[in-house]
């Protein structure tokens, strides 16, 4: 069974699925299929489609699932190992997205980085807990809110921030000598209400 989310933590990896057609296998492999398959399906010699999978295999994108008979030998059947792939800023090194170089806490840029942040420390965790054979503690809320105003925003997210910080007051004890620590992530954005086709190459964060 396929993972939810695989979060790619290496520039090698990044480059090795970021081509066009591997993409595009990932894309038809979210079912089983051989090689001979998708050559069919994409239109590709059988050896070009080979030598991509060998590459998204070696890299643990995609991953054997059976061996079945087909004439006088076996074939071989892979599927993709997640459902959907994300690209964690620690693949970009220097280049990476970095909160604390992000100031104002109401920017755009800070929300992408913080999010980043997130997606690169959760799969740090999530990867020494599988390792060890445990479960990570995570809570996740999400909702949606339709404003009046901007008036009435700003006064909603002043009431969150002091309440999230008396609740912070109330419930962090740093001499808990058995405790441990949670970073507690909030943050919002505008609902996109239309969808459009994204035409710019990259988005730039103020």
């Amino acid at each position: 069974m396929p993972a939810a989310v695989q979060v790619i933590q290496s520039a090698s990896s990044a480059e090795k699925l970021l081509k066009p057609e591997r993409l595009r296998m990932l894309e038809l492999l979210a079912e089983p299929d051989s090689a001979a398959g998708l050559a069919k399906r994409m239109k590709l010699p059988r050896q070009t489609v080979n030598y991509h999978l060998r590459e998204l295999e070696k890299e643990g994108f995609v991953e054997l699932v059976e061996r079945r008979p087909k004439g006088n030998c076996l074939e071989r059947v892979v599927q993709t190992t997640a459902r959907s792939y994300v690209i964690s800023s620690v693949a970009l090194g220097a280049l990476g997205v970095d909160a604390g170089q992000a100031r104002d806490q109401f920017s755009s840029a800070y929300l992408v980085a913080a999010a980043a942040r997130a997606i690169r420390e959760v799969s740090i965790l999530r990867q020494r807990a599988d390792k060890a054979g445990r479960k990570i503690a995570t809570l996740t809320a999400e909702t949606e809110i339709r404003f009046a105003n901007s008036q009435a925003r700003q006064e909603f997210a002043e009431e969150l921030v002091n309440l999230v910080a008396r609740l912070a007051m109330k419930y962090h004890n740093d001499q808990a000598e058995r405790g441990r620590s949670f970073r507690i992530l909030l943050g919002g954005y505008p609902v996109i209400t239309k969808q459009e086709p994204v035409d710019e190459a990259f988005v730039r964060m103020e």
